[in-house]
């Protein structure tokens, strides 16, 4: 093979001659050359790269801290909705307890529902303010919960301290002799000064008499122990219950007992039928109200129930 050499100006200049194996040996030398001078070129551009400039280096820093404080602020963010979440859900507890305590006070006040209702928000207005406040911030808000919630908590003991007070005059009222030992009957005889139906005398007539249906039901006046379940001289068969305070009640001349010494007997439990026994002229219940062992005219216990 021969290869002619041109000048600048293409005149021909002289030529060389190649053998077969001289130009397979060139175009062995040409293909793996090729391959070594690019891996060196592309080692050279990355050995540049890696030595940046000095403010390269410290936008790059700069870049990568600013993304760390976005990171740091985003997980603020996130731990305060968190803690607004939690007190939030704290306070709605709270309310919740609230309004169901109220509702309850309400009912055992007797309070009418409309005048004080627990599932309605209070009523709040007023002009606007002539001083324009700045916008709340969310330490601001989590503040302000934490007040509410010191505030709740504050009112909702004072709501179980009123509870215990209620609970106690309804408990006051129910061992209280209130009302008449029967359901069916009239008033018979009074307290105090009587002719004796036995013997035609003025005697002292130690309780009231209320007559009615023989097996009719004779009822506790109050709630109480019952210290007395027995057939005695002049009562018959007597029930005697003890509500304290000082207070006893004893219902007299009964047909039949129906319960028993040391039972616990709420107001308005039947306490035996209405019978007979005893000193009687008739079917009734003699009634007696004994304040610190002294008998009382049950008059006044009687009628305020109905007050």
């Amino acid at each position: 093979m021969d290869i002619i050499l041109l000048t600048k100006g293409l005149r021909e200049k002289g030529s060389l001659s190649l053998n077969r194996w001289q130009l397979v040996s060139a175009g062995l030398l040409t293909f793996i050359m090729l391959p070594l001078t690019a891996l060196s070129f592309g080692y050279l551009l990355g050995q540049g790269g890696a030595e940046l400039p000095p403010h390269a280096l410290q936008a790059e820093w700069t870049e990568t801290q600013q993304q760390q404080q976005l990171a740091d602020a985003k997980q603020q963010a996130q731990d305060n909705l968190n803690t607004l979440a939690i007190n939030v859900g704290r306070l709605q507890g709270h309310m919740m307890r609230i309004d169901a305590l109220g509702e309850r006070l309400t009912e055992m006040a007797g309070i009418d529902g409309d005048e004080f209702d627990f599932s309605v928000a209070p009523a709040q207005g007023g002009p606007e303010g002539g001083v324009l406040m700045r916008d709340t911030t969310v330490n601001d808000f989590i503040h302000s919960l934490d007040t509410l919630s010191q505030r709740l908590e504050h009112r909702h003991q004072q709501m179980d301290v009123l509870e215990g007070l209620l609970m106690n005059r309804n408990l006051q009222q129910a061992v209280s002799p209130q009302g008449r030992p029967i359901t069916k009957g009239w008033l018979s005889s009074h307290f105090g000064e009587r002719t004796d139906p036995f013997t035609g005398k003025l005697a002292q007539h130690q309780g009231v008499d209320f007559a009615g249906k023989e097996g009719s039901s004779v009822i506790s006046v109050a709630a109480g122990v019952v210290t007395v379940a027995e057939k005695r001289y002049g009562y018959g068969n007597l029930v005697e219950v003890n509500h304290g305070n000082g207070y006893v009640t004893r219902y007299g001349h009964n047909k039949t007992v129906q319960v028993s010494a040391g039972q616990i007997v709420e107001k308005g439990e039947v306490l035996a039928l209405m019978g007979s026994t005893g000193r009687s002229t008739g079917p009734h219940v003699h009634f007696e109200v004994l304040q610190n062992g002294k008998p009382v005219d049950p008059a006044k216990y009687i009628y305020t129930a109905g007050k």
